[in-house]
């Protein structure tokens, strides 16, 4: 199989099966999501949602947020982990964002990465979630999958995964599939125990195919 078929299966199974994918992050606007993406750092998902929906409230921008110090956004957060650091990264964030961006998140990944706390993975996934730019986030699930999928070959960085992703799958689809295999690697293709029988793309997945040579 030539990777082209290889992607083409890939992509039409999701189509069919995950067809409207949904960030499992909770979020109201474009500062709400790119708090919680800090956030989400070496935490989960369900974790991060207990935790916003107060944090926001207090301070439901960048605005009210730069005002802030530290200590006190980090009594919201202290449940996450890292809370120092991110309580650091988030009031910083918050005073750039209102210092030389009037307040409002940009769209740019490069101009993202500026802001404390935001990486090139954080800033994919504000940029594709948000502005639906097709930038592809790269974090372990997709790493993971698209690696044993046979998506991505010899890839050794999340960067290397990510540029050959974007190489391959079309602009308007990158944000839906940055998504696809993120849930496909949280509950099928487990990192552990990866559930293969009732995997739909096992018939051309190589991890699959070398596991059961």
């Amino acid at each position: 199989m030539t990777l082209k078929e290889r992607y083409g299966k890939t992509i039409d199974y999701f189509l069919e099966n995950m067809p409207l994918p949904q960030p499992e992050l909770t979020y109201t606007d474009p500062f709400g999501l790119i708090v919680a993406v800090i956030l989400s750092a070496q935490c989960t998902d369900k974790r991060v949602n207990i935790i916003t929906p107060p944090l926001l409230e207090k301070y439901p921008d960048a605005r009210s947020m730069a005002k802030a110090e530290p200590s006190e956004i980090f009594e919201y957060i202290k449940s996450c982990s890292y809370p120092n650091n991110k309580a650091k990264h988030l009031a910083g964030m918050a005073r750039m964002l209102v210092n030389e961006f009037n307040g409002i998140v940009p769209s740019d990944p490069s101009q993202l990465q500026r802001l404390p706390g935001v990486g090139r993975k954080t800033a994919n996934v504000v940029a594709s979630i948000v502005y639906r730019k097709p930038v592809m986030a790269v974090d372990t699930h997709v790493f993971r999958v698209a690696s044993r999928i046979g998506l991505t070959r010899n890839a050794k960085t999340p960067l290397e995964a990510e540029l050959q992703l974007t190489r391959n799958i079309p602009g308007d689809l990158i944000y839906e599939a940055h998504h696809w295999l993120i849930l496909h690697g949280r509950y099928t293709c487990k990192a552990r125990n990866p559930l293969c029988s009732q995997c739909g793309l096992k018939e051309f997945c190589r991890f699959y195919a070398d596991k059961n040579d």
